[in-house]
């Protein structure tokens, strides 16, 4: 069975900053760490501000792997943390890492140095944009109720060039087969708008996998089900 939609990739743009990756309670108990003080009185921006300078009075290494604890707890050990203080300096472990599912948690710990060394890391970008699904026949629109992160994948790549990684590193996931680390490529999904005939969604995902998508105009993608 074949299913056919009309996809349109529109407002794309490059970001820095994820949506909600940082809070103030986070500023505090960095700053807690770093055994700042009293940050009773400071406002919000303050808070923000003596965390990042905090971390810039630091080594480099030391200040990530402060903030490597802080994010990923007990996911590593002592000696993998401070390996990780060293690479991340130099490598873009958002996109490297061997474990998909840590990348965003590593573009959230890059984002955070990068600020406060004012470029001494590497600068992550992530990509956001949003995509419109328009089906044929309302029924169509039942495949986006399962494997959803899989289903948008597999149609965005066919608007995509030959030679993007997606096609490159996924081909057997993109013709049908298991796709587990669907959730992990897509960071953060939203549907934004839906019809009779068609949903919106807000995609957020990593620059590694979507940077090509600023080449996409509109296209036909078919979905094949078994």
């Amino acid at each position: 069975m074949k299913i056919t939609f009309d996809v349109s990739v529109q407002n794309f743009k490059s970001i820095d900053v994820l949506p909600k990756s940082w809070v103030i309670e986070d500023y505090i108990k960095l700053l807690d760490i770093l055994e700042y003080g009293d940050t009773d009185g400071l406002t919000d921006k303050e808070l923000e501000e003596m965390c990042l300078l905090s971390l810039a009075d630091l080594e480099p290494h030391e200040s990530a792997e402060i903030v490597l604890r802080y994010v990923f707890k007990n996911q590593f050990n002592d000696g993998q943390f401070e390996s990780l203080s060293y690479e991340i300096i130099e490598d873009q472990s958002w996109e490297t890492y061997s474990d998909l599912h840590k990348h965003q948690d590593f573009f959230n710990v890059g984002q955070l140095l990068y600020k406060a060394y004012n470029g001494k890391f590497k600068h992550p970008t992530a990509m956001l944009f949003e995509v419109v699904f328009k089906a044929n026949r309302a029924e169509s629109l039942s495949v986006f109720e399962n494997e959803l992160e899989a289903t948008i994948i597999r149609l965005l790549a066919q608007g995509m060039p030959s030679n993007t990684l997606l096609k490159r590193l996924l081909k057997d996931e993109l013709k049908g087969a298991d796709f587990p680390s669907a959730n992990d490529i897509l960071w953060q999904l939203d549907r934004i708008d839906s019809s009779t005939s068609s949903f919106t969604y807000r995609v957020l995902s990593s620059k590694r996998w979507f940077d090509d998508i600023k080449y996409v105009e509109d296209f036909t993608a078919i979905l094949e089900l078994e």
